[in-house]
């Protein structure tokens, strides 16, 4: 929380009014309840808490919170959570997952473990994959009845507090969906100093109870029969990964991962407000190669910068866009649902872009290359001619050459930063991008003075 932040009242629930979608007799609504009352116990601040989950009955859970939430694909809930925990170890980060995401994301597990990461896990353990028809997961018991398991799995299961335990987490405990002292547990692993993990266990109702019955005493007789202890299992004292990874860099010569080296910026910042941007080309046009320099010019331009970039798998093919975020100010969203500035250089970009396209208004600016059609707008579309520019413009400089015209005319950057970005390419790639960067600038200047026809060579 920044000294700005006014400081947070105490909250009497972290829940919202939401009412939980799950089956009858489920015990994810206990568990997720339990994990309000830790919350509530602990008192943090619910801005500087966030849920992370991935798919699965249990990745319903982040919406039921008051606090932020990270929702990403199936098994790799562990891996989001610890980028946000390195960004950002001053925030409280817990992960709600399923035990089909232990089996898909086992390897995202295990590093989590070495690393000793501060993240809480909470496996909503159910026996089995109970959204996608009760198919057996990687802790269905041995002998169990499921839908991909007719006559009983022949596997062992996956003992996960065992598994992390020996792998370096600091805290491993297992309980059931009905355990009194459930939120004791859940607090205790969110109060430690490391990796917590808690397996949880509370069969689905709807496919592994109906299967094979389901009761408190045949849960105890199963986690018996398996040598499956219940309760806090492991403790160890390690360093947590952010502590250590911070202590490591301190008196190097190297910083911490921040403002790239070189970055240092050069000029105050020309932007007072954030301007959106959306380079939307086609794949092999260098498209988010011209992104980054942006990028880079930005940051020696004192401003902060995302860049989030869209291709297809197909990678050389399809259309390829980049969308940044310049900022005096911190930027909490990355996406760019309606640009203020969007280059149209390829007819697969403006088919990626319709809606974001469609969105603008009149206030908005489209620049447009000679041939590309374009859909129905209400920004001010100005066209960038690459013919114009003095010399030859190799095909993989256009969009280079496209954004620097654009923020060059919209006076958000400047040709000295730009130049300095370019420079920093590695290279025969530098003295290209230079050179692509000045005729952007003379293209400007030209236009600017309105004598395009008296503009020699930059």
């Amino acid at each position: 929380m920044t000294a700005a932040q006014p400081a947070a009242a105490r909250c009497a629930t972290y829940r919202n009014d939401r009412t939980y979608p799950f089956c009858p007799g489920c015990g994810h609504g206990r568990i997720l309840d339990r994990l309000n009352d830790a919350l509530v116990a602990l008192g943090r601040d619910p801005r500087e808490v966030v849920i992370v989950s991935d798919i699965g009955c249990s990745g319903l859970s982040d919406q039921y919170f008051v606090t932020d939430a990270f929702h990403g694909l199936h098994g790799r809930s562990i891996t989001y959570a610890t980028g946000i925990k390195i960004a950002r170890p001053d925030l409280t980060v817990v992960v709600v997952m399923g035990d089909g995401g232990t089996g898909i994301g086992g390897a995202h597990l295990l590093a989590a473990a070495r690393r000793n990461i501060g993240l809480t896990v909470l496996v909503l353990d159910n026996l089995n994959f109970g959204m996608t028809g009760g198919q057996h997961s990687s802790t269905t018991p041995d002998g169990a009845i499921t839908s991909s398991t007719p006559h009983g799995s022949v596997e062992r299961p996956l003992d996960i507090c065992a598994t992390v335990g020996v792998n370096g987490a600091a805290y491993a405990a297992r309980c059931t969906s009905s355990d009194s002292d459930l939120s004791a547990r859940i607090q205790e692993g969110i109060e430690c100093d490391g990796f917590a993990l808690l397996d949880i266990w509370g069969p689905c109702t709807a496919h592994f109870a109906a299967r094979n019955g389901a009761s408190r005493q045949r849960l105890a007789a199963t986690l018996d029969r398996l040598g499956f202890a219940t309760g806090v299992l492991h403790r160890a004292a390690r360093p947590e990964f952010t502590n250590a990874h911070a202590a490591a860099c301190r008196g190097e010569a190297t910083p911490p991962p921040g403002r790239p080296e070189g970055a240092e910026p050069l000029a105050a910042p020309r932007l007072r407000t954030p301007l959106r941007v959306v380079v939307a080309g086609s794949a092999g046009a260098k498209v988010r190669s011209a992104a980054r320099l942006a990028s880079r010019a930005a940051l020696l331009s004192g401003l902060r910068v995302t860049q989030r970039d869209d291709y297809p798998v197909t990678v050389q093919t399809g259309h390829c866009v980049a969308s940044l975020v310049l900022s005096p100010e911190e930027i909490h969203f990355s996406g760019v649902e309606r640009p203020d500035v969007l280059l149209a250089l390829s007819a697969d970009g403006v088919a990626r872009t319709a809606r974001q396209l469609a969105a603008m208004g009149p206030g908005d600016r489209v620049f447009v290359l000679p041939g590309v059609a374009l859909g129905a707008t209400r920004a001010t579309v100005t066209t960038i001619d690459p013919a114009q520019a003095s010399g030859t413009l190799a095909p993989r400089q256009v969009a280079l050459y496209a954004l620097a015209v654009a923020l060059l005319a919209m006076d958000a950057l400047s040709e000295d930063v730009l130049l300095a970005a370019a420079d920093a390419a590695t290279g025969r790639h530098a003295a290209a991008a230079n050179a692509t960067v000045r005729r952007a600038a003379a293209t400007v200047e030209c236009r600017t003075a309105a004598r395009a026809d008296a503009c020699g060579d930059p």
